[in-house]
């Protein structure tokens, strides 16, 4: 009584005061707790708050409700005050504000997490700050939350590739102790993700990926074979194999594969830009051989090649003339068939369009 009194005069310590020690003495009062809970969310101690109303419903379910609709409210009010300041560092050009502003975010969305834990949209913010911070090991944590409590394909993605990215460096530095385990579970994630969401392009992609920098062409040929033959309409499938078999230098292979995720999606740019890059590499094919066994290169085969990478791209390039990556792709194109203005010109809109 001596607690509610206080609180309604806003005499906050002397409240916390009486209702500590009143659960003190009475460790199973759930009014005590829930009061002291409510305390503790008024003066932003959330971690302390939860703590009470847990200890309250042990006690008994009468405050369960007004326990539900509290933690709603603080969930609400942290998850927004996170998104602001989100946003406010997204758009500042001051690199210690944007430091401090995420750095208030991720409080912020800690505390709608403890209010709300089986939401995903907190552990989705929290680790879409870490991701923008760079600060990938710390986005690890709340991604995998997501994969255990939620539907979406993109923690799958991400995660992934943050092992996948891990793996890559130590592969760079010759470690492979550290590259066995994190491409493994780069690997793993992705299989979990492809099961769940078997038409996510992205999870596809980087699943291929991740079983080419593991040196797994085997099984990645098997996986995406196995797709395409279950599913002949899934553009995603068709690509992937694709990628494999490039990498394989199975060129004639590789050009089906793309050519009919072509024809699923004609403006399906991935595809488009891996055929034009398989026409290339098939015609180097042809120079690199001639060279191991000293010949001269059959020109007419290369330029044949070459040419159908040109038809490829200009064919695609006067419905999207604004994608860079193409434009590169063309001007190398160009140089390769001795059309040096054309190429030139190719590199400027390259540029251009960055």
């Amino acid at each position: 009584t001596g607690a509610k009194l206080y609180l309604n005069q806003k005499q906050y310590a002397k409240a916390q005061e009486a209702l500590e020690k009143e659960v003190a003495k009475n460790p199973l009062s759930d009014e005590g707790w829930f009061l002291l809970g409510s305390l503790h969310g008024e003066q932003g101690n959330l971690d302390k708050m939860i703590e009470a109303y847990g200890k309250s419903l042990k006690a008994s379910p009468k405050f369960a409700s007004d326990i539900s609709n509290s933690k709603k409210y603080y969930w609400a009010t942290s998850f927004n005050k996170g998104v602001g300041l989100f946003n406010q560092a997204a758009k500042s050009v001051k690199p210690d504000s944007v430091k401090i502003l995420f750095g208030k975010a991720i409080e912020q969305f800690k505390a709608s997490i403890l209010c709300q834990p089986d939401s995903v949209a907190g552990y989705s913010n929290l680790a879409m700050v870490y991701y923008n911070l760079q600060d990938y090991d710390s986005a690890i944590a709340p991604l995998e939350k997501i994969t255990q409590i939620g539907k979406s394909p993109e923690a799958y993605s991400m995660l992934g590739q943050i092992y996948a990215d891990k793996a890559q460096k130590a592969k760079d530095a010759k470690d492979d102790q550290a590259f066995n385990p994190n491409v493994e579970k780069a690997i793993k994630i992705f299989e979990e993700g492809k099961s769940k969401f078997p038409e996510n392009g992205d999870i596809l992609l980087r699943y291929s990926n991740a079983l080419i920098l593991a040196n797994k062409l085997d099984v990645a040929i098997q996986a995406f074979k196995t797709g395409v033959e279950k599913e002949p309409g899934n553009k995603y499938y068709r690509y992937n194999y694709g990628v494999v078999l490039l990498n394989t230098q199975k060129f004639a292979d590789a050009e089906t594969q793309f050519s009919e995720a072509i024809k699923i999606d004609p403006a399906y740019q991935n595809a488009i830009y891996n055929l034009a890059v398989t026409y290339v590499k098939w015609g180097d094919s042809f120079r690199q051989e001639a060279d191991k066994k000293g010949e001269s290169a059959d020109v007419e085969k290369i330029k044949e090649k070459i040419v159908k990478a040109k038809n490829v791209l200009e064919g695609v390039l006067k419905n999207d003339e604004k994608n860079p990556s193409l434009w590169d792709l063309l001007a190398r194109v160009y140089a390769n068939l001795g059309m040096n203005k054309e190429s030139d010109e190719a590199f400027k809109k390259a540029d251009q369009y960055k």
